[in-house]
């Protein structure tokens, strides 16, 4: 059995907890507050998780350092905003224990991916990206789960998988670091829009054109970024996409909704409570496009929709009505 340490006590770093510390393993996560962190140790639930049980073998702590020291393994679990800052606060506690990321999104102020992150903060550490269709709410229950461990060093793919895998969770091994992180990061966007054409009434026919060409957006951009065409189309590129375009698990669907009910940008952050990596991503994505020179009507339009008061449903109209083209 293996010492985690669970950088975030976030719903993903507790389902996480939870997940491995039923397998057998030693958890400790680190808190930036000491209320979560009293949550855990004391009552053993998770505000947001409110269905789970938190076993004994997780314990909480707001000192980084006693989480971090002695680890086998880190799980950094913190909003992608927070990374670099988080890893900062870290980063002299580390040896030689790989860092897998758990967080999906982007530096908004560098257009910076998270691996970028790690290898500029921690340079020639061994380092993993961990992503898929995962709901915490799911995890957290021990619902069956699949999900992809990205990395470029075999030994860490490994890691992960016997680490985590078991009846409850299967873990597939990819190198393609690039294609897994972008599709996790990009397909919140999407979802976003999910929520907002739920409130406008749209159809199951306008669900389906939503996440193919979707896809075909996010495959673009990852592609000219790096990542391999048939990532997309796996685990964490349509895996992904749709559990989180078609649950209400989805926090960034059900931002999209509000804004769909008129909502400002900070009505409903407040609203969802958590941080909603689809906003902070937008923005990022629309940057990237234009840099790549990549077509991407729909990121384009709900930028505008968030960004210019452009209304949703005309948004809808522009994005029908454009010149005709192939698939």
């Amino acid at each position: 059995m293996k010492n985690i340490a669970i950088i975030g006590s976030g719903t993903w770093g507790v389902a996480l907890a939870i997940h491995l510390a039923n397998i057998g393993h030693n958890v400790k996560i680190w808190s930036f507050t000491q209320e979560e962190t009293d949550a855990i140790n004391n009552e053993r639930k998770c505000q947001f998780l409110p269905e789970a049980v938190i076993p004994d073998n997780v314990r909480c702590y707001t000192d980084i350092k006693q989480v971090v020291e002695g680890s086998d393994i880190i799980l950094h679990v913190t909003p992608s905003k927070f990374v670099r800052t988080t890893i900062k606060k870290y980063e002299a506690y580390v040896t030689n224990q790989p860092i897998i990321m758990c967080a999906k999104g982007f530096e908004e102020t560098t257009l910076c991916t998270l691996s970028d992150i790690i290898e500029q903060e921690l340079p020639n550490l061994k380092y993993g990206i961990f992503s898929g269709p995962s709901h915490a709410e799911e995890v957290s229950l021990g619902v069956p789960t699949a999900i992809v461990i990205a990395s470029k060093n075999k030994e860490v793919q490994e890691l992960v998988q016997d680490t985590f895998m078991n009846e409850k969770m299967r873990v597939y091994a990819s190198d393609d670091v690039i294609g897994v992180e972008l599709g996790g990061a990009l397909k919140n966007i999407i979802a976003f829009c999910a929520g907002i054409a739920t409130e406008i009434n749209l159809g199951d026919n306008s669900f389906a054109a939503l996440i193919t060409r979707g896809l075909v957006e996010i495959t673009r951009l990852g592609e000219a970024m790096g990542g391999k065409h048939d990532t997309f189309y796996g685990l964490s590129g349509l895996g992904d996409l749709i559990v989180t375009c078609m649950s209400e698990h989805s926090r960034n669907r059900r931002a999209g909704r509000l804004i769909g009910k008129g909502y400002t940008v900070e009505q409903a952050r407040q609203e969802i409570g958590m941080v909603i990596e689809s906003i902070d991503n937008i923005d990022v994505a629309y940057k990237l496009a234009q840099k790549y020179n990549i077509e991407m009507p729909i990121v384009n339009s709900v930028y505008d929709v968030l960004y210019n008061n452009l209304d949703p449903k005309e948004a809808v109209t522009m994005l029908m009505t454009r010149k005709r083209k192939s698939e």
